[in-house]
């Protein structure tokens, strides 16, 4: 094996690497050029003829790079090579490198995000899935690591539904940013086509299934990308969150849910069972949010434009996709192959033999007629009787105090099940907004050129 870069081989799809690899640039930069070609001659700018010859001309990336190495500049290579291949010397007429790097770019951002989509929304679905068979099983909420109050499972799935489906909607909404063409000269102003440069920027970019932007300088604006990597980042910080939970709740003193691969766990210690892909995913998560610094520091470029752009997009671009498509595609496989333990769930629910209801007990007082300040005295003095072994509803019962303001009808009523709220509401209010969501990226992927 022959690789420097993990992405080359091991992390990320060959679906989403062909996008990126070297040929298909090339084929997309052509495709652009024929594209402004043929409209040139259809608006009689370029002689008849040339949309066809450019059309059968074929350029190999090879050529491009081999040219770029003899005179600097891959672009004009290109642009050259086309032009001797076909004979028509309008190739790149009236246009800037820029207009066909940056409209490549749409054009290869638009098919990466077809298949982040589909992920993102195949992660949704289980998730749902999840959210609504886990609706009723009662668990611990933890804050600040600490057992809190009751919660479900479902709900427990079903913040991260609304989180990654807001990912989601905030992906769609870079792309309408960033999957845009350029097509407008060397500062931006269309001057080599005498007027009629609206008309060539609608036509050509029609031909490849773009709008335009409404104005550019020799480049398109770079907040596109950088808003872009942001929301990559974004989604990628999201699964890392999920990961993170997995992680923590597959601990052996917790137990609650495993990632159940058939695999090694440790090269030293067989007993291991470590959650390595959730791992993974997060280790992936910290390379993504570590690319929105150069995405942000290529907004500012000097006037019309510089070069420092162009090394740096070669490089983010790509990696930021093959990050983010290997993370979807391992938590995806997580989520299949998650094994929860209902019978740790349970244990560790009781682990605090109800302490964790002090609130439920301090609102019930409240309304008894005492004040929060006294009732909350009165509850942490009881917790003082956890350490003994005792639950709560003991400690409620042997207190003089409280065990004169409640009965035990309502003490023995204290119980997990009945302090969970409007979790089932809330939990299909989620769900409910990621279908909407994962219904609009759908039919985003229809209307999508193929």
């Amino acid at each position: 094996m022959d690789y420097v870069c993990p992405l080359d081989w091991r992390y990320g799809s060959e679906e989403m690497r062909n996008i990126f690899r070297v040929e298909n640039i090339v084929r997309k930069y052509v495709e652009v050029e024929r594209a402004l070609v043929c409209t040139l001659e259809e608006l009689g700018i370029a002689e008849k003829g040339c949309c066809e010859k450019v059309m059968k001309a074929e350029v190999k990336p090879e050529e491009v790079y081999e040219m770029e190495r003899k005179i600097g500049h891959d672009i004009a290579g290109l642009a050259f090579l086309l032009e001797e291949k076909s004979g028509c010397r309008f190739v790149h007429y009236g246009a800037t490198s820029y207009d066909i790097v940056d409209t490549t770019w749409a054009l290869l951002i638009r098919d990466a995000l077809k298949i982040i989509k589909r992920r993102v929304i195949e992660l949704l679905e289980d998730l749902i899935d999840k959210a609504r068979k886990y609706a009723d099983l009662v668990m611990i909420g933890r804050t600040h690591g600490q057992h809190a109050l009751p919660i479900t499972l479902g709900f427990k799935f079903a913040n991260y539904v609304y989180e990654i489906s807001r990912g989601l909607e905030i992906l769609m909404y870079a792309e309408k940013m960033i999957v845009r063409g350029k097509m407008s000269g060397a500062v931006g102003t269309m001057a080599a086509w005498e007027g009629r440069g609206l008309e060539v920027e609608k036509r050509t970019l029609e031909k490849l299934g773009l709008e335009p932007h409404a104005i550019s300088t020799q480049v398109a604006p770079r907040d596109g990308f950088a808003f872009l990597i942001s929301a990559i980042a974004i989604i990628g910080s999201q699964l890392d969150r999920l990961a993170l939970e997995i992680r923590e709740l597959s601990r052996p003193e917790i137990g609650e849910m495993y990632e159940a691969f058939e695999r090694v766990g440790s090269s030293a210690m067989p007993h291991k069972a470590n959650p390595v892909t959730s791992e993974k995913v997060s280790g992936l998560a910290k390379m993504l949010r570590g690319l929105i610094i150069p995405a942000l520091e290529n907004i500012p470029l000097w006037h019309e434009r510089d070069l420092t752009n162009s090394s740096c997009e070669r490089i983010l671009i790509p990696h930021a996709f093959l990050i983010l498509d290997e993370m979807l595609i391992s938590m995806i496989k997580v989520l299949k192959n998650l094994a929860i333990n209902e019978k740790n769930i349970k244990k560790n629910l009781e682990l605090l033999r109800n302490f964790t209801l002090t609130e439920m007990v301090m609102n019930i007082l409240i309304k008894k007629g005492i004040s929060r300040r006294r009732a909350h005295e009165m509850l942490r003095r009881i917790t003082r009787r956890y350490v003994e072994g005792k639950s709560l509803q003991e400690a409620l019962l042997e207190d003089e105090e409280i065990s004169k303001i409640l009965t035990r009808e309502e003490i023995e009523s204290i119980r997990p099940e009945n302090y969970l709220g409007n979790y089932r509401e809330l939990i299909e209010r989620a769900i409910q907004y990621a279908l909407e969501v994962i219904e609009r990226a759908r039919k985003d992927l229809k209307t999508l050129p193929s």
